[in-house]
This record gives C-alpha cells, sequence and structure tokens, in this order.
C-alpha cells in the first residue's frame, strides 16, 4: 500500500530537505521523480543538487538519457525514469490514482507561504479520501517530528 509523506518546512529550506530524502530513497533502492510546477525552479535546483555535499545522480527531464536517470526533474506527469517513488514541489499538482503504484509519494511544502499551505491541506484531504496512507511532519521544533498520521483505510469488496 503506498504511503504519502508531508514535509513541512519551517526551519529547513527545499534546498536542504530535499537532498536528504533523495539520499535516503535512492539507498532504499527507490528510482524518484522531484515534479516542480516551473522550469526556471527545477534548474535552480539541479544547480542546488551538484553544488551539495557528495554525489547525487540526478538529471533533468527531456534529455536523451531520462529513462536512466535515478533522480528525475521534472514537470510532467509522465514518469519517464520508472520510478517508485515520487516527490512534489512547489505545489506541483497530482492525481491519487498516480500514487497508487508509487511506494511513497512525499509532498514538501513552504510553512511560510499560506497558498502552500492552504494547497497541503487541500492535498491532505485529497490523500486521506482515498484512503491512502498519510504521514505529516514537521520541522518546527528544529528536528523533524512526525505529527499526525492517518492509517490507509481498508479496501471494500
Amino acid at each position: 500500500m503506498p504511503e504519502v509523506f508531508f514535509y513541512h518546512l519551517t526551519r529547513s529550506p527545499l534546498e536542504a530537505t530535499l537532498p536528504a530524502l533523495l539520499t535516503r530513497s535512492l539507498a532504499a533502492g527507490w528510482r524518484v521523480a522531484v515534479r516542480g510546477t516551473t522550469q526556471q525552479r527545477l534548474d535552480w535546483l539541479d544547480a542546488q543538487l551538484w553544488l551539495g555535499e557528495g554525489f547525487l545522480p540526478h538529471g533533468l527531464a527531456g534529455g536523451p538519457h531520462d529513462a536512466d536517470q535515478p533522480v528525475l526533474l521534472t514537470l510532467s506527469r509522465k514518469v519517464a525514469n520508472d520510478a517508485t517513488c515520487l516527490m512534489l514541489i512547489d505545489g506541483a499538482p497530482f492525481d491519487v490514482a498516480e500514487l497508487v503504484p508509487m511506494v511513497r509519494t512525499s509532498v514538501l511544502f513552504d510553512g511560510g507561504d499560506e497558498t502552500a499551505m492552504v494547497l497541503a491541506r487541500h492535498q491532505w484531504k485529497q490523500v486521506c479520501d482515498a484512503g491512502l496512507a498519510a504521514h505529516y511532519w514537521s520541522d518546527e521544533s528544529g528536528s523533524w517530528q512526525k505529527k499526525a498520521t492517518r492509517v490507509a483505510a481498508a479496501p471494500t469488496n
């Protein structure tokens, strides 16, 4: 059963949080698609990921080797790298049906942006209404803490 993790960024910016999540995802053996909302933001994120500590293999969608990328930064809902983990940033949209085949989906949102907060609440409701497991994490205390969990609903026959 897929799980959806909501990360409420209050102290840690995206460029610090995302590499840590990607590193853990790759260590778990997952291929990852990071979906954003603008090419400019993905270009910026691509540069940030190359500047970080250690090597984090990734690429921007639209190249000849998209299918080979362990982490693919994309605007598209069509996942070109057979990802089993989807990370949504900057309010990137999703359909609940596309989350079902994923092992994990992570929704990262800026706690200082009221529009992002409203959208994340709506997305949480979408996920819960679909019966998927949802977990809400916040770094407001200075370290990541799980604040809420909604267990997956039992399938009805």
